[in-house]
């Protein structure tokens, strides 16, 4: 056998050399929670009733929220660092998308931990698992 006619056993090969190592590969390890802080507005009334990026229909008076970069359906402790008030929502949406904010909350969300007159308050996220 020519080497150009071994060339597709070699993945085969490799295989059976791995299985019988005794060894199983090594998995990657979860990312751990990770805590952030930063600002947390809320929706506007305009876009209840919209499509979130997650394909359900926002609603203000759901425990929603918008987060850049975690899965939709992921729980989220919000808590307002000034008055120490949490809230647990869901992502549904992607957002928000101005620097120093790190979530945006449904309107009833929002309300829970802080004033709405306000519009913007300083919060920590953190991943519920």
């Amino acid at each position: 056998m020519g080497p150009l006619r071994t060339l597709p056993l070699l993945p085969l090969l490799l295989a059976a050399f791995w299985g019988c190592s005794g060894k199983t590969p090594e998995q990657p390890t979860p990312r751990a929670v990770q805590q952030e802080s930063g600002q947390a507005s809320f929706y506007a009334d305009k876009y209840d009733g919209r499509r979130t990026a997650s394909g359900e229909r926002f609603d203000q008076q759901a425990m929603t929220a918008a987060h850049r970069t975690l899965p939709f359906g992921t729980k989220v402790k919000v808590t307002n660092r000034r008055n120490g008030k949490s809230v647990t929502v869901r992502i549904n949406d992607r957002g928000p998308f101005v620097k120093g904010r790190v979530i945006d909350l449904s309107r009833a969300a929002f309300s829970r931990i802080g004033n709405p007159v306000f519009g913007v308050i300083d919060v920590t996220v953190e991943p519920l698992r």
